[in-house]
């Protein structure tokens, strides 16, 4: 959860975008997870789902996030390919 609200507040000063406590929520969870796999690729160990630690887990938070507010603002453009 902590990872989820600073990747909030990392995304919401570095691009302006907004997102709810129930959405940081939800991508501090799976960010743990993909954080673990980014931090396993990395590292060499190969592809290792597991859950990672708090900097592990605010990256992948991040990631998450940002995927979110881009898939969030090609809907709302109205953009597809």
């Amino acid at each position: 959860m902590i990872a989820g609200f600073l990747a909030r507040w990392i995304l919401a000063n570095v691009t302006g975008a907004e997102f709810a406590l129930s959405e940081a929520f939800v991508a501090g969870l799976a960010g743990s997870f993909v954080g673990g796999l980014l931090l396993s690729l990395l590292s060499g160990d190969g592809f290792t789902i597991a859950a990672s630690g708090i900097l592990g887990s605010t990256l992948g938070a991040v990631v998450i996030l940002a995927v979110w507010a881009f898939i969030r603002g090609r809907q709302s453009t109205g953009q597809t390919r």
